[in-house]
């Protein structure tokens, strides 16, 4: 008994003495809820991962398929998605989420439940699976695999009924069961709309807050994958959220928060709810082209490594994680530009970051919360995600000085806060130590869980971070400063009305140079010096040099169509009709009637031998911009025949070039009818248009 006696007060004074220890030290900040679940940490500490687009529309250059493509023309020679894996891989991306199924209804995977997919095309005779092969793919490359399936499906004739619910959930099971662990499923908002159908050929429209019955869906994709993310911008709150563009970035300020319930407005998306009770942070999505899917004409229209980079900061750098787009070609490969394209974008990334400057530098703090130790200042710098600096309650701007002991050169402030215990700072400022006081060098708003601000460079001997304002005491995890390679833009080129080719950049100092036979440009090539007068088709390739540095920009690639400078608008009273053809897609026009259709009829001044028309819509994203039309040809404007009809599919979200190819034909007049906006009025809007000959 007595034994036991002393084995009780043995542990009766250990709980005690953890007790005292635990009253004596420093409390952590309770959390500033809402806060992330385990699985929104794991995809937010991704950052980075893919896309890919394929699909039966894929053969036919649309954006999106219509549901009445015909299977047999899926049959990619080459594919691999091995290929698509190692590309990621070597350009640092952490998954990949592939198209499953899109609009068009074609399933990349046999389904047992429609005759839409990979089982009935010749690619493999149909035994074919690309989920499997992206699976396998991922796997072996140490990649997570993400699905996009669409609610929408332009083929199914039950889309639109409540039959349609249960197909499509058995294609999600089928998705989330067969193929190993999905790290996030995708849901696109483009819901209803005209399509096949199984041969209805009509329109058909759905409530997207209701018909898909999101709980039970959300409930039963939990179920099999229990690790899983939800990204939904057609219907009930997801685990993420859509940003409002494609663009790539995510509002300066940057809210991972929303509210559980409730209309969401396009500036919640974008920047994200301060007061939100539900933790929702923010992928931004956009694609290495102008499109989604492949399209040949866009094989010069990749994105360089400073548009890359701009997308990088503006996503990843505003506490947003990167999802980029690979369009897939016909054979099944991504485009050797694409490749080297994002391969030297990883490589800027990681030359961007390769030295933080404040790495084993004394870090001292204002005041650190409690004076404990479990809070001090040097684990800004530790590289420990776990650790954090955090001060007292009752001090209203704390700060953080980071000391060189050298003139040191830096053009990068990077800063993290702790996020499991909440997105907490409002604002703060970034002050370098020059010539005996502090200047502030740059501002930002959030931090939440990464914010990189960029500015021109600095030289000093000390970096303070002073928090200006915050929801609760800060809890700072890391911070990093650097010196960062600085990138000349690629020059953008325009040809006006009359012929003339300007070439620009938003960069300060640098000349042009450029050819006009599509040569690649050098400093031996032509020098800009003012508009260059053109006739007919045109190649354009120019270069913008900085002899300070000794560096080249990209190369700007333009091909241009016959000149437009005898084409008359047919009726026009308003002379800022002809915004639309001076080449510059940031000047507009817009045309009001009474009720659509809405026809723009253009004289070319003489007959030309024409197979394709080009439309940029007005690129303000409220601005009404055509989905349907119709195009007409006339030798004289008075006899009218249709040469194309069709749509601008996602034209919203994605204001670019649209180009429609058709049977060749002579014409001297075109009529572009508008049929349908974006808006659902009856305005619409144009930035350019122009002709496809060759």
């Amino acid at each position: 008994m007595k034994e036991s006696k002393d084995v009780i007060e043995y542990f009766f004074y250990v709980v005690v003495f953890f007790l005292c220890v635990s009253c004596s030290k420093t409390h952590a900040p309770a959390p500033l809820c809402p806060v992330p679940s385990e699985d929104q940490m794991r995809w937010q500490e991704m950052e980075y991962y893919a896309f890919v687009h394929f699909s039966l529309n894929t053969y036919t250059n649309q954006s999106w398929g219509y549901g009445s493509e015909d299977v047999n023309l899926f049959n990619p020679e080459k594919l691999d998605c091995r290929q698509w894996a190692r590309i990621c891989k070597e350009a640092g991306m952490k998954g990949i989420i592939l198209t499953a199924k899109h609009h068009s209804g074609f399933c990349l995977w046999p389904s047992e439940y429609t005759e839409y997919s990979v089982k009935h095309a010749p690619w493999k005779n149909g035994k074919g699976d690309v989920v499997r092969e992206m699976s396998e793919a991922c796997k072996e490359y140490g990649l997570k695999l993400g699905i996009y399936v669409s609610p929408w499906d332009r083929n199914h004739p039950d889309y639109g009924k409540p039959e349609y619910i249960t197909y499509f959930r058995n294609q999600i099971k089928e998705l989330l069961t067969n193929y190993g662990p999905i790290f996030e499923i995708w849901f696109d908002g483009a819901n209803g709309g005209t399509g096949y159908y199984g041969g209805a050929d009509e329109n058909r429209k759905i409530d997207r807050t209701t018909y898909y019955d999101w709980k039970n869906t959300y409930k039963m994709i939990r179920e099999l994958q229990p690790d899983i993310v939800i990204w939904n911008d057609g219907g009930d709150r997801g685990d993420l959220r859509w940003v409002g563009t494609e663009a790539g970035l995510v509002g300066e300020t940057n809210w991972s928060l929303l509210n559980g319930t409730g209309e969401v407005e396009w500036a919640m998306l974008h920047y994200g709810l301060e007061s939100g009770d539900s933790w929702v942070p923010a992928e931004v999505n956009t694609s290495i082209r102008p499109e989604w899917f492949y399209h040949p004409d866009e094989d010069s229209k990749v994105k360089t490594v400073p548009q890359l980079m701009e997308t990088y900061y503006n996503s990843i750098g505003r506490n947003g994680t990167l999802l980029l787009n690979f369009p897939i070609m016909p054979n099944g490969l991504i485009h050797e530009n694409d490749e080297k394209a994002v391969l030297e974008f990883a490589a800027t990334v990681k030359a961007s970051f390769a030295k933080n400057l404040a790495e084993n530098r004394k870090v001292s703090a204002s005041n650190v919360r409690g004076n404990a130790k479990q809070f001090r200042a040097e684990y800004v710098v530790d590289s420990n995600k776990d650790t954090y600096w955090t001060s007292d309650d009752s001090v209203t701007t704390p700060s953080l000085t980071i000391d060189f002991e050298k003139p040191t050169l830096f053009n990068r402030f990077l800063v993290q806060e702790y996020i499991r215990s909440g997105q907490r700072v409002k604002s703060f400022i970034v002050e370098a130590f020059i010539d005996g006081a502090w200047n502030e060098v740059a501002r930002g708003t959030t931090i939440g869980y990464k914010r990189i601000l960029r500015f021109p460079g600095v030289e000093t001997t000390k970096v303070r971070f002073s928090i200006t304002g915050a929801k609760g005491s800060p809890v700072i995890s890391n911070i990093g400063i650097y010196n960062a390679p600085v990138f000349l833009n690629a020059p953008s080129i325009m040809r006006n009305k009359s012929g003339e080719i300007t070439i620009k950049t938003n960069d300060i100092g640098p000349y042009f140079y450029y050819t006009l036979d599509g040569n690649e440009p050098t400093q031996q090539s032509k020098k800009y010096e003012g508009p260059v007068p053109t006739e007919g088709k045109v190649n354009v390739k120019a270069i913008a040099y900085d002899p300070a540095t000794d560096k080249s920009s990209p190369v700007a690639i333009e091909r241009f169509d016959i000149c437009r400078k005898d084409w008359k608008i047919v009726e026009a009273e308003d002379e800022k009709v002809y915004a639309i053809l001076d080449g510059d897609v940031s000047t507009t026009w817009s045309q009001r009637k009474e009720k659509l259709p809405v026809d723009l009829v253009i004289d070319f001044g003489s007959e030309k031998n024409l197979n394709g028309f080009k439309y940029h819509p007005d690129p303000g994203m409220w601005n009404p911009g055509i989905t349907q039309y119709e195009l007409y040809v006339s030798g004289d404007g008075k006899k009218w025949k249709l040469a194309d009809h069709g749509e601008f599919a996602n034209i919203k979200n994605n204001r670019v070039w649209q180009i429609k190819k058709f049977s060749a034909t002579k014409a001297r007049f075109i009529n572009l009818r508008a049929l349908k906006n974006t808006e659902g009025n009856n305005t619409i809007g144009y930035a350019e248009i122009d002709v496809v000959t060759d």
